[in-house]
């Protein structure tokens, strides 16, 4: 505490934050909506932006029962935050699908969490410019906007208000005491939990606050500020049972959301021996990007090979003698808790447990870089105490870097103006990248630049093992878009990856239809026979070959494979079409008895009809 008000001496006394609380507060939000301004012509974004919100029914439809329902009880995503879904919603019922109104939300809680850590911090060490300093880096950063501008990532500064309120709370508790005023801190973390489960290391994050600023934890008498009083390390750890107990139902959730969601990479496809190299090279990238926020991506795709032993080693030294300087230095307590509240808020994301794709993430850092800034922003205080500056200069490196992150995350925000622009942006700061292809082939897709989205599934393709599923689906994508011999090269692909019959058999369905599409008949036809040898109950390629057994004048078998398809899966159409195949081969009474089968089972006969002969065309068979 000395220490700090003897660092507030050094700075000019015309302006104190910790005496013009107010006016503090008003130039923080006015830096952060003035540097955030271009998020006003920012977009939604593929791909999380269109799960989220542009095609989710239930918050489209703003806030409704339905949507309530689902909020509680669905596990969308992959994920259960019941508050970030009932957020998205009511952005929906205020903006509709306006990007900016959602955007600006999301920017009003980023810019409270903002002035609610300036608050707190000031309130637990009365240092005021330190305070305001260390809010301001956190406003500006630009590694920040990831989970600012990305709609999506509502959860993010949703989730971080929630937990700066809950911290705020703790100090009321500590304080005064008080069942009601603990009742609040458990509150409010449930409600951060609710938004997201990101947030689970707050009981963790309050003994690091009662060891300092708090000084609760292995503190004399003398050395507690206000009415904070010295407790055991055993009654602060049981005054977080019922914190804990939350954290760890939330943890259970989240991973059986994930499991469901197949979002959990299994240890066959990352080793143990790997994920620890992840782990500790990304911690030190953490770092790197938190003092030089430069060339920030969307996404950091893992790395398709082992990460050599030099960037191990080399990122395993700068962590440990960071960690020996924090214990070297353990008088200094804010180095303690800044370091270890970087590493602890930052272990659930940081890959033991890998769900996804990526190696790491900027909207990770969201809350974990807030310890980096105590003990970055008290460290130089400390320093400038021993060195013999003027009071008005040692405000100007702070100023010049908060000047500086504002300018960069301005321009960050320029990336974020649409799909396009944002991954095209990733693959020149990451390099090969099958994320960003990928997600850019969606984009592509949706603004009708077909072939430049084929193009785009083809350079990730020749980045990454996708799986024959995956493989199928681009295949799928290909024909439907009109390029019927790329999209048959991607289904011969699918078969080699698998032995699976059926999996088999549907490629060879899926191939035979891209050759009709060809007028390759022949070509078709065998690619539906070998589809029958691989799975003989297989409906469509029962139908497929029947019609096409059809059209070459075999009409009994084609009667007989489509009676076998309706039998596995009865349907008007089918029906319809086993009645035109008994006219073709000369059985008028079965064919009319079929007929009107049909007639009893279809909703819309008409439609049917259309339908059939649609098909028969498409086969190249006769009409109905």
């Amino acid at each position: 505490m000395q220490r700090s008000q003897a660092a507030e001496e050094r700075v000019p006394k015309s302006f104190s934050p910790a005496e013009n609380k107010a006016i503090a507060c008003l130039l923080l939000v006015v830096a952060t909506l003035a540097f955030y301004n271009p998020i006003a012509h920012c977009g939604f974004v593929y791909s999380d932006d269109v799960a989220y919100i542009t095609r989710n029914a239930a918050v489209r439809a703003g806030l409704t029962w339905s949507t309530v329902q689902f909020a509680f009880t669905e596990l969308h995503t992959g994920f259960w935050h019941p508050l970030t879904w009932l957020s998205h919603a009511l952005d929906c019922q205020l903006f509709g699908l306006n990007p900016a109104g959602h955007h600006y939300v999301s920017l009003l809680f980023h810019t409270a969490s903002a002035v609610l850590l300036f608050l707190l911090l000031l309130e637990a060490t009365q240092a005021g410019w330190l305070s305001l300093i260390t809010a301001a880096l956190f406003a500006l950063h630009p590694e920040n906007v990831e989970s600012v501008a990305w709609a999506a990532e509502r959860k993010n500064v949703l989730s971080m208000f929630f937990f700066m309120l809950a911290l705020w709370a703790y100090g009321r508790y500590v304080h005064k005491g008080g069942t009601r005023r603990y009742v609040a801190v458990v509150s409010c973390f449930a409600l951060a939990l609710m938004a997201k489960t990101q947030i689970v290391t707050l009981p963790c994050v309050l003994l690091l606050w009662d060891y300092w600023p708090l000084r609760r934890m292995f503190a004399a008498p003398s050395d507690q500020p206000g009415a904070c009083a010295p407790r055991s390390f055993s009654y602060l750890l049981k005054e977080k049972v019922p914190l804990f107990a939350l954290a760890a139902t939330a943890s259970v959730i989240t991973v059986v959301a994930q499991q469901k969601a197949s979002a959990i990479r299994t240890l066959a496809e990352d080793s143990i021996s790997a994920r620890l190299g992840n782990v500790i090279v990304c911690y030190a990238r953490y770092i790197l990007h938190t003092v030089w926020p430069v060339r920030l991506s969307p996404i950091y795709p893992r790395a398709e090979g082992a990460l050599s032993i030099v960037q191990i080693a080399a990122a395993a030294a700068v962590l440990l003698l960071i960690t020996a300087l924090v214990i070297l230095r353990r008088d200094l307590r804010y180095l303690a808790v800044g370091w270890f509240w970087f590493l602890g808020t930052l272990f659930p994301m940081i890959g033991i447990v890998q769900v996804g794709e990526q190696a790491m993430a900027d909207r990770y850092a969201y809350l974990s870089m807030i310890g980096l800034f105590l003990a970055l922003v008290w460290g130089v205080a400390e320093l400038a105490k021993t060195r013999p500056l003027a009071r008005t200069w040692a405000a100007v490196p702070a100023g010049a870097v908060i000047l500086a992150l504002g300018l960069l995350t301005c321009h960050q925000l320029g990336y974020w103006r649409d799909g396009e622009t944002l991954w095209g942006y990733a693959l020149t700061v990451t390099g090969p990248n099958y994320l960003a292809h990928d997600n850019l082939a969606m984009v592509m897709d949706g603004e009708g630049k077909y072939d430049e989205a084929i193009q785009q599934f083809h350079d990730a393709e020749a980045l990454h093992t996708f799986t024959p599923d995956e493989i199928l689906k681009i295949g799928m994508y290909e024909q439907t878009k009109g390029h019927p011999q790329g999209a048959i090269a991607q289904y011969q692909k699918a078969q080699q990856g698998t032995s699976d019959p059926t999996f088999r058999s549907n490629a060879d369905i899926q191939m035979g239809t891209a050759y009709l599409q060809m007028a390759s008949y022949d070509r078709a036809k065998q690619s539906y026979e070998t589809a029958l040898q691989l799975n003989p109950e297989s409906p469509s390629a029962l139908v497929g070959s029947a019609l096409l057994q059809e059209r070459d004048g075999n009409y009994e078998q084609a009667v007989t494979e489509l009676t076998r398809a309706l039998k596995l899966q009865p349907n008007d159409i089918g029906l319809l079409l086993l009645a035109d195949a008994q006219r073709h081969a000369g059985h008028f009474q079965e064919a009319a008895s079929t007929e009107d089968l049909a007639r009893k089972i279809s909703p819309d006969l008409d439609a049917a009809r259309k339908n059939a002969v649609a098909t028969q065309s498409f086969f190249g068979s006769g009409t109905n």
